[in-house]
């Protein structure tokens, strides 16, 4: 798994699968935000947070992206205390600012 810092030795074959399905996202800005939160927190998720991160990651990477970076409002679906937990896991996605403050890029 590209990108994962945790072992999944230790995890259930379910928990197993998830971790790997949250590191091959098919964008890398998706793998990052639930490839970092599974890493970080699969072990000590409930059934229902298990069954939960399932039903988000069926949906697609876009919309996911948008809804994390507040881009979208959330559907009501998802408007959960795991997804604001998965929502801590988000990078700055931002350029740099260039050499005088600007992004780069400008």
């Amino acid at each position: 798994m590209t990108g994962t810092t945790r072992s999944s030795a230790d995890l259930d074959p379910r928990r197993r699968r998830i971790l790997v399905r949250a590191w091959r996202r098919g964008i890398r800005e998706m793998d990052l935000v639930i490839g970092g939160f599974a890493d970080a927190e699969i072990a000590t998720l409930s059934d229902a947070e298990l069954d939960e991160l399932e039903l988000l990651m069926a949906e697609e990477d876009a919309d996911i992206f948008r809804w994390v970076t507040g881009e979208v409002a959330i559907p009501e679906r998802f408007r959960t205390a795991m997804f604001e937990r998965m929502r801590g896991y988000v990078p700055d996605f931002e350029p740099p600012a260039g050499p005088e403050g600007q992004a780069s890029g400008s």
